[in-house]
């Protein structure tokens, strides 16, 4: 939502009065209060409040949502069956609803610590996956150069076969701390990573996108979270935004479900410590975890199989709202449709690999959040799209009954809170969010017209795919 310019550098303590103190320990560091939903009766009197608001406020909403869905279900229900009512009307209204009240009330009761600067930083192995990123490395070079981390670091870079200049670009730079590793042959993106994994040096690893840029200061954020989360979380996601949100109107909506769809979701698993995905465009891991784990998987959903082979083990992944990088987002349709295809495939290969431990852990929980979005995506499409043309061509209010209409202002009112409430996390780090009402009306109007039918193809591609082949 802000620009990707760096910010003004603000006063820092130099990096030999870092060295110089003596930085806490493990067991010293300040904790982030997160909620742990498994062990709740040893929670602090304050978590256990916080829950409760939650859960009244979603039991108040999920009411509401019910008592004015009924008045149209009985009329679909004669129309479509029983079975077929509850789930369009299950699938776009009531989940969706609570979903978004759930979101709403923890991101307003969520009280996170203040970061704190570091006596002594540690030193960074930065891993980044090339493959003919002529255009933008050099700019994500420089960003990850203007950081002015106090710590010792290291960048990786892996070129996995760029047909273009993109290994010279980066040896033009003449950075010393930059090391380049050319593949000849195109081995995929986990092949790569674990290439880099073995040749870093250091014991926290920074993964990167190639055309990412870092702003402000988000490689001391992401460090500085990282220290101060519970001792059994391993990584931290970063904020990732929209680069290039300035360049149409489909960009300009990426924009909005960037910052206020996706960081806030990232936001709430990580506040109940259940995270569930841990994205490679930035994110800092322990490197003896990945050891542990095995790197990443040779797969299509590399990036969940690795946070997923994380929690298994019992380690957790959490979320710095404050640690923003900006990535450039597909610019026509086309690409944009063949991206969210491609997501949705690979959430249901992920799903088809969902370790059964997890059901113990706290992140079940939004695992099987994940697994209500074919419901709601096909519902939309099914149902929605179709109701909204019988509406206009033929005046036929049975797919969308006029109650259906007034929870369009009460959803309003909730993306109006998340907005609220992201955008203040914005301005107490130094971010403004910039005037963009073109791309908010397509969001929220327009927006899921080509979100969700792509999302439900990519299911169906994926079930289409899993199924075995006849001798």
């Amino acid at each position: 939502m802000s620009s990707p310019a760096p910010r003004p550098s603000k006063p820092r303590a130099a990096a030999a009065d870092l060295r110089a103190a003596n930085a806490p320990s493990a067991d010293a560091r300040p904790r982030a209060r997160l909620i742990d939903l498994p062990r709740l009766r040893h929670a602090e009197p304050s978590q256990k409040l916080q829950l409760i608001t939650v859960g009244i406020f979603m039991a108040l909403w999920f009411a509401f949502t019910v008592w004015a869905s009924s008045f149209w279900f009985e009329a679909l229900a004669d129309a479509v069956g029983l079975i077929a009512a509850i789930l369009f009307i299950g699938g776009l209204v009531l989940v969706p609803s609570a979903m978004n009240m759930l979101v709403v009330a923890s991101l307003l009761t969520d009280r996170r610590p203040p970061r704190r600067a570091l006596a002594k930083y540690p030193a960074l192995s930065v891993l980044m996956y090339v493959r003919d990123h002529a255009q933008s490395i050099a700019e994500t070079i420089e960003s990850i150069r203007r950081q002015e981390y106090p710590g010792p670091f290291e960048v990786i870079l892996i070129d996995d076969a760029s047909t273009d200049r993109t290994a010279q670009i980066v040896r033009g730079l003449g950075y010393r701390w930059i090391k380049v590793l050319r593949q000849t042959k195109g081995r995929g993106k986990a092949a790569a990573l674990n290439r880099a994994l073995e040749s870093a040096q250091h014991d926290l690893i920074v993964t990167l996108d190639a055309d990412a840029i870092l702003f402000g200061d988000a490689l001391w954020s992401v460090v500085e979270r990282y220290v101060a989360a519970e001792p059994n979380v391993r990584a931290i996601a970063g904020c990732v935004l929209v680069r290039n949100s300035r360049q149409n109107w489909l960009t300009r909506a990426q924009e909005w479900d960037y910052f206020h769809g996706l960081a806030s979701m990232k936001r709430l698993q990580s506040q109940y410590q259940g995270t569930v995905v841990a994205e490679a465009a930035f994110t800092i891991y322990d490197r003896a975890v990945l050891k542990e784990v095995g790197g990443w998987r040779s797969d299509v959903a590399e990036e969940v199989l690795l946070t997923w082979d994380m929690l298994q083990r019992g380690w957790r992944v959490g979320f710095a709202e404050d640690a923003c990088c900006f990535i450039i987002v597909p610019v026509d349709v086309k690409s944009f449709v063949r991206q969210r295809v491609r997501h949705a495939r690979t959430t249901l290969r992920a799903l088809r690999e969902l370790p059964p431990e997890l059901a113990k852990r706290t992140s079940m929980a939004f695992v099987v959040w994940h697994l209500l979005f074919p419901w709601t995506d096909l519902a939309f499409t099914l149902g929605f799209v179709p109701g909204v043309l019988l509406s206009v061509a033929y005046s036929s209010h049975l797919l969308m009954g006029p109650m259906a209409v007034t929870l369009l202002p009460a959803v309003l009112l909730l993306n109006m809170a998340i907005f609220f409430v992201m955008r203040s996390m914005f301005h107490t780090h130094g971010l403004k969010v910039r005037r963009n009402v073109g791309g908010l009306v397509v969001y929220l109007f327009g927006y899921s017209l080509l979100l969700q039918p792509a999302r439900a193809a990519g299911y169906l591609a994926g079930l289409m795919r899993s199924r075995p082949k006849k001798t």
